[in-house]
């Protein structure tokens, strides 16, 4: 089971690699945050399904793994909400960019602390609250100085909460549903979701044949390393792992993003110092938050 464990945690950073990589792709795809994700959920289903022909994986949950209409609304819910978390994601990029978008990302284990209280009988500790406040001054200091980039960064902090709710109600799912059944029907769901905003007169469908070569290059990209593979597995690494645990290592995922970025982006992505502070004072906060927490439990 040890093994297991160490696996799965080497597993998880080379996915949190991978959506470090995803910030950096969002800001490459020239179209809109709304059809960007459609387009990465209806790509990643098909890939999930053909996967799922493949092994031969049933769509149905029947058997052993049958469950009851609740749970399935729950788990389509799940999709709705990393729907939306991507939807902010993205629109947090295109509004500022991805250091911007990735630094807010790093509350998400904040979030987590204060959310798994409400649906885990895990308690909530005072130290979680003192670094919550840290966060949020230094949140507060960040938005004093990078002021062009206000949307962005209130997007950004919505899509770390949106991330924190799915990652709380996916380790539940995890642990009792095959990770492919669990994918398919939360990016269905999402795809569902996303298509009734299309209805709406302020979001404007993008065709096949609106995309460039290159736009397609990195969706194909984005559906498949990106969605398709990285769903499935940071599913799976969750029958091992605890939701706190996952969105800790998520964290690590500005930093990849961010250096990625840097080379890739170059100009674009370069900030203030003041801005690096309050990055860095965050990142600080949530690894000594898992440092703490780990040398507890070992206690």
């Amino acid at each position: 089971m040890r093994d297991d464990r160490l696996f799965n945690y080497l597993h998880l950073h080379f996915i949190v690699f991978i959506w470090g990589f995803t910030a950096v792709l969002g800001a490459l795809i020239s179209i809109e945050s709304v059809p960007l994700v459609w387009w990465r959920m209806v790509l990643a289903v098909i890939m999930i399904v053909i996967y799922m022909k493949v092994k031969k994986i049933p769509f149905q949950f029947t058997g052993v793994h049958k469950v009851p209409r609740k749970r399935l609304l729950s788990i389509c819910l799940a999709g709705m909400v990393i729907a939306l978390h991507w939807i902010t994601f993205f629109g947090a990029i295109k509004a500022s960019n991805v250091s911007v978008t990735l630094a807010m990302m790093s509350t998400g284990a904040f979030f987590t602390a204060l959310l798994e209280p409400l649906f885990t009988p895990k308690k909530l500790v005072w130290y979680e609250l003192v670094f919550g406040m840290v966060i949020i001054g230094a949140l507060y200091y960040i938005f004093q100085v990078e002021t062009e980039y206000i949307m962005g960064m209130v997007l950004g902090i919505i899509s770390a909460f949106l991330s924190a709710t799915f990652s709380i109600m996916n380790v539940t799912f995890a642990k009792e549903h095959p990770p492919s059944m669990i994918s398919f029907y939360e990016l269905l769901s999402g795809v569902l979701l996303l298509s009734l905003f299309f209805a709406l007169p302020q979001f404007d469908f993008v065709g096949p044949q609106q995309l460039s070569s290159d736009d397609w290059l990195w969706m194909g990209i984005l559906a498949s390393v990106c969605t398709a593979y990285a769903f499935i597995a940071s599913v799976k690494v969750m029958k091992y792992l605890s939701a706190y645990t996952v969105m800790l290592t998520t964290n690590l995922e500005p930093v990849y993003g961010i250096l990625l970025a840097f080379f890739i982006l170059g100009d674009a992505e370069q900030m203030t110092p003041q801005f690096y502070i309050g990055a860095i004072v965050i990142l600080v906060v949530i690894v000594l938050n898992g440092f703490i927490k780990t040398r507890l439990q070992r206690k």
